[in-house]
């Protein structure tokens, strides 16, 4: 099942498609489009579809790069994609396996041998998804993080049958999108970031579980601790900032006490289960009001395009 050799040139030169114009398909579209890449949304939903170029350029012209904003087209169906053009397809659907397939199932016959065939799915791992498929060595997982176009990281992420070489050519082009890609070597559930993400939750919900620390406080912890170091230095790089030896004298400390549960804490059960499901039901750990919700997703944006900023020199392909 082995891929034919990947013909995905720099993005100025390259057309990817994108299927899919929700929120984190039209915001997959900026980062392609900010490094000048040809980008077809296919978005079916007349209102979306609308209004993702005015999003799209709005976000651009936020960090120098309008001249992209004409670089999108957006049409309704695969039909109306010139496929021997396209290089890259980027997945960006509702998270159900059985569609997922169904779309791949399509894709493979109607891209390129040499086209990149990948999925924004954080669920589903690839070889799932290209089950059956003579195409899983040119698919690939390539899991954004909202929003797309501010976080940097996006997760290069291998199946069972992904061919290295597609791998290494999608790697090479995210960069030059001015992302920051990491390799996963295999696509096990929550592959790498969501992994380590849910490692620290299951310890903070559990501390609130038992009344150690507030859900206020568990967030002043991260944000103000050791998060805010984060954006120097990741956890490895910490310990050689630190000294290895401290790092091993403190983990031989406390790992025996940390939380091992196999099932979500109480506090996040109860909430699932009796609505409280965050800013889209007006409550979760905090209360949300409509104008609360604005303030805060302004607010974030605005940190994260700071810290956005603070990394630029590190990420030039998104400097303005």
């Amino acid at each position: 099942m082995n891929a034919a050799i990947p013909r995905l040139d720099a993005p100025g030169g390259s057309h990817a498609v994108v299927v899919g114009g929700g929120t984190m398909g039209a915001d997959v579209a900026v980062v392609l489009t900010r490094a000048l890449c040809r980008t077809t949304v296919i978005e079916p939903d007349a209102g979306r579809a609308q209004a993702l170029p005015e999003r799209a350029r709005a976000n651009l012209q936020a960090i120098g790069r309008e001249a992209g904003a004409g670089r999108i087209a957006v049409v309704p169906a695969l039909d109306d994609v010139d496929w021997a053009s396209v290089d890259l397809v980027i997945e960006c659907i509702p998270e159900r396996l059985d569609i997922k397939q169904s779309l791949f199932a399509e894709l493979a016959r109607r891209a390129r041998p040499d086209a990149i065939l990948a999925s924004n799915s954080s669920s589903f791992p690839i070889s799932a998804i290209g089950e059956g498929l003579d195409t899983q060595g040119r698919m690939l997982g390539l899991h954004f993080f909202m929003p797309a176009h501010l976080v940097p990281l996006v997760e290069v992420v291998l199946g069972e049958a992904s061919d290295g070489a597609s791998a290494d050519a999608l790697i090479a082009f995210m960069r030059r999108c001015g992302m920051v890609p990491v390799r996963v070597a295999k696509d096990l559930p929550g592959f790498l970031a969501n992994r380590l993400q849910h490692a620290l939750s299951r310890e903070a919900f559990d501390l609130i579980d038992r009344g150690i620390a507030t859900p206020e406080d568990v967030d002043a912890a991260v944000r103000f601790g050791f998060g805010f170091r984060f954006l120097a230095a990741g956890p490895v790089m910490q310990r050689d900032h630190a000294g290895i030896d401290v790092h091993a004298a403190a983990g031989a400390t406390m790992y025996p006490t940390f939380c091992n549960a196999d099932t979500p804490a109480r506090c996040l059960t109860e909430r699932a289960q009796d609505g409280r499901h965050g800013m889209k039901a007006g409550e979760g750990f905090y209360r949300w009001t409509p104008e609360t919700i604005q303030e805060e997703r302004a607010r974030y944006d605005r940190l994260l395009r700071a810290g956005l900023d603070l990394v630029s020199a590190e990420l030039p392909e998104i400097k303005p």
